[in-house]
């Protein structure tokens, strides 16, 4: 053994490597039959699928300008990180942004801005921003909801992001006074952590399921009553990334944890329908909603990404008749989000958040029953300019979802979908996941939202308003390319949004139905 052992180490290094590369050239000429590249070019080949595979990773770092990747580019990403770690988000010597590109956005300030008095609640806390309107107040739900935050958590389960990642959102959110949706993927332990939530379910009934797979009542009660910081239920239509589509969660990613929170048994494959067992009409949609609200107390909406509009006329027609409805309407852009798609769905299915937005709003305008709803916007809107223009559109809330993402470390690597996500924020690989730290992230998360609200207040008062739910379409301008430089929103998309009812802020201050932790009266 000893005489084999020195024979070994004989053999000098270069011929260890010329051994290994006709290796691979024997197995890439003779044995592959997959990779044509591989075969007609032996062992150089190779290069060619490495330097693919980190093809984004350079045209991200070394190629691509600060404007011009997507879904959301260098600077925009930039800003999150500096504003999520209180660090200066500001840039000098001018915009390096082309302001004459077609669809760029102008917010007209005003000559003199809004002038706070003495005591005025911007004054004592510059982060302090709820929502002007109250969800389930018009239709008499036992427990109203005043979002504390004009900014909050959209959709996102755990399953899809890892355990640590939702807890530093639900951390961050308690901090930040905003709210947390659970996302179909039911409530976990790592929702519960002081936060605000919104329980989201879909098709799949994650969480509120009997053992054949429907909704059950009795559980979402019981779901309701064990965790008070439940503070709405949202139904889920369909989603940005995948409108009427049906998902699959392999039963290999499905752990005891996670399928004694979704309610599915241990590693069997989970398939969720692309439509609803629970109902199958608008009528019968209406009927579940209220069902939901007096079993549970709570305000009841609904999100989804939008198509065709019909139903939602004949939505809108019950309404009004029947005075009875969502409390709350999400609106999800076509634009995408976390959950994993085909390219067909997430590039050509449903309509982007700006054009399927102002479809809807337009038609519970025309019924007159916009005052009875609150309207959430979610769609790459986590950046104060856009959210003064969804304020201008009609919003009263905005969601983000990859936006958080970012301010909890996301590099947008865009491999959610695979379990590898480096940054440990869209993955169950516990090995990655320890690369979160949860006190950390979490800090990060309130101070992003923190920046966002004071950015947007800022924006507001330049604007001459005290609260964005002050603006109106008239009130920014935006590039167009057909023979004129900008038009208002109103002339580009036809309507004016209906005037919010607004009093002040210290009367939103005041409110019995503010949620985080403003109202102590409630603790």
């Amino acid at each position: 053994m000893e005489a084999i052992l020195t024979k070994i180490a004989e053999i000098p290094w270069w011929a260890w490597i010329l051994s290994i590369l006709v290796i691979v050239a024997f197995k890439d000429i003779v044995i592959n039959k997959k990779h044509t590249i591989n075969h007609n070019f032996p062992i150089i080949g190779h290069f060619r699928y490495l330097l693919e595979s980190i093809g984004p990773e350079i045209r991200q770092y070394f190629v691509a300008n600060n404007r011009e990747e997507l879904p959301f580019n260098r600077i925009e990403r930039s800003w999150v990180y500096a504003s999520s770690k209180n660090e200066n988000n500001y840039e000098g010597f001018g915009t390096d942004q082309d302001i004459y590109v077609h669809q760029h956005l102008f917010i007209k300030n005003k000559m003199i801005p809004f002038r706070m008095e003495e005591n005025h609640p911007n004054q004592l806390d510059k982060y302090f921003l709820p929502c002007a309107k109250v969800m389930g107040l018009h239709n008499k739900r036992k427990k109203p909801y005043r979002p504390a935050s004009v900014i909050n958590i959209s959709a996102m389960s755990y399953g899809s992001l890892s355990a640590k990642a939702v807890e530093s959102l639900n951390i961050g959110v308690d901090k930040a006074n905003a709210y947390h949706n659970t996302g179909e993927g039911g409530l976990s332990p790592y929702h519960s952590n002081g936060g605000d939530v919104i329980f989201h379910f879909g098709t799949g009934y994650f969480g509120v399921r009997d053992e054949a797979g429907n909704f059950s009542m009795e559980k979402l009660k019981a779901l309701v009553a064990d965790n008070p910081f439940i503070k709405a239920i949202e139904i889920k239509l369909s989603q940005g990334a995948k409108p009427g589509k049906g998902g699959v969660l392999p039963g290999a990613k499905i752990t005891p944890e996670i399928a004694k929170i979704r309610g599915v048994q241990v590693g069997k494959d989970v398939l969720s329908p692309s439509y609803h067992t629970a109902f199958s009409t608008v009528p019968e949609l209406l009927t579940f909603i209220e069902a939901i609200a007096e079993a549970t107390g709570l305000p009841v909406g609904i999100k989804a990404a939008i198509g065709k509009t019909d139903q939602w006329q004949e939505l809108a027609d019950l309404m009004k008749s029947t005075n009875k409805g969502p409390d709350f309407i999400t609106i999800d852009g076509g634009e995408g989000g976390t959950g994993a798609a085909p390219p067909s769905f997430a590039d050509h299915v449903s309509l982007p958040w700006i054009y399927g937005f102002t479809k809807i709003y337009k038609i519970f305008q025309q019924h007159a029953i916009t005052d009875r709803i609150v309207f959430i916007g979610s769609g790459k809107l986590g950046f104060p300019a856009k959210g003064a223009m969804a304020f201008a559109m009609g919003v009263d809330c905005i969601n983000v979802a990859r936006e958080a993402m970012l301010s909890i470390g996301c590099i947008q690597a865009q491999v959610c979908h695979t379990n590898k996500c480096p940054t440990g924020v869209a993955t169950q690989n516990k090995w990655l996941q320890n690369g979160i730290n949860v006190p950390l992230k979490s800090d990060r998360l309130a101070q992003y939202f923190k920046t966002f609200r004071k950015e947007l207040i800022e924006i507001t008062h330049a604007a001459g308003y005290e609260h964005p739910c002050e603006f109106n379409m008239r009130d920014i301008e935006t590039n167009v390319d057909d023979g004129e430089l900008t038009r208002t929103l109103q002339e580009s998309f036809k309507y004016q949004k209906t005037i919010v009812p607004y009093k002040g802020l210290q009367e939103l201050k005041d409110c019995p139905y503010l949620g985080g932790s403003y109202n102590t009266s409630k603790k």
